[in-house]
């Protein structure tokens, strides 16, 4: 196609996604994939359900099934909301999700991660993450007026899924966090004066930090995210109440803990040992 009509389809695709109310960072994954098809094809009018599947093939080998779930989704998208051509949106079938369980951090090594961080900034940024479970997006879009140092708790503001929700501060950083705004008056957010810190720099910020404390796993912002449910999990806490914590629209997202609790797994006594 030419470049020109490929432009024309990607910003009726933008459009109908806006229309919906679908987040920048969806419609940006939506238009990564649907670019190099409209490329490849010669009419997205006349093309084939054929062609399309040849795409889609063509991702196995350099994307995950979750990678590849999101350009399926932009394809019906596109053959649904713009071209309105069924006879390929609903052949289009979704790769089976992996169900990997997610690396977790010990008690032992998120302390180790906390005492590792070279500011007092990163280490109430660290704090804040792993104390709250929030998404690496959400803490960076946190504002002075979020938080209730009150009631201790905080707000997030449509979040994924457009929903508010409550977050628990931890006593422990709440006198932290009101220093960090009143030495800051400012600052627009939390941690940054006109926009969000960006969530790259925050992985960069961990991922150094995780090197410097020893610890030999990859560790991420949503790895602090994992570590809290699974601790809350192991502590006794009920996993509804972890469900509502962490913003989980399905329980059975949030059941994913239970396989990846491992204090749990080591209290069970083997039935070897009671022979």
């Amino acid at each position: 196609m030419q470049k020109e009509e490929i432009e024309k389809y990607l910003d009726k695709v933008k459009t109908e996604l806006r229309l919906r109310d679908y987040s920048k960072n969806t419609i940006n994954i939506y238009i990564f994939f649907l670019r190099p098809f409209l490329e490849k094809i010669d009419s997205a009018e006349k093309t084939s359900l054929d062609e399309v599947k040849s795409y889609l093939a063509s991702l196995i080998d350099r994307y995950s099934n979750k990678s590849r779930a999101l350009a399926v989704s932009s394809l019906r998208f596109f053959f649904k909301r713009v071209l309105d051509r069924p006879d390929i949106f609903v052949k289009l079938e979704v790769p089976k999700r992996e169900r990997k369980l997610p690396e977790v951090l010990s008690v032992e090594e998120v302390r180790s991660l906390i005492d590792s961080a070279n500011f007092k900034k990163s280490k109430l940024l660290i704090q804040l993450l792993y104390s709250s479970g929030l998404r690496v997006s959400e803490l960076v879009n946190l504002t002075p007026k979020d938080l209730d140092f009150k009631q201790s708790i905080g707000w997030v503001r449509r979040g994924k899924g457009k929903k508010d929700r409550i977050f628990r501060l931890a006593d422990s950083i709440s006198k932290q966090l009101e220093k960090q705004i009143t030495s800051n008056p400012e600052n627009k957010f939390i941690f940054s004066k006109d926009k969000p810190l960006t969530t790259r720099n925050i992985q960069l910020l961990i991922k150094k930090t995780a090197l410097k404390a020893g610890i030999n796993k990859k560790v991420t912002p949503h790895t602090l995210r994992h570590s809290f449910a699974t601790h809350l999990l192991e502590s006794g806490t009920d996993i509804r109440i972890i469900q509502e914590m962490l913003g989980h629209a399905n329980i059975s997202t949030t059941e994913l803990y239970t396989h990846i609790s491992s204090s749990q797994i080591k209290k069970v006594k083997s039935p070897l040992d009671r022979l």
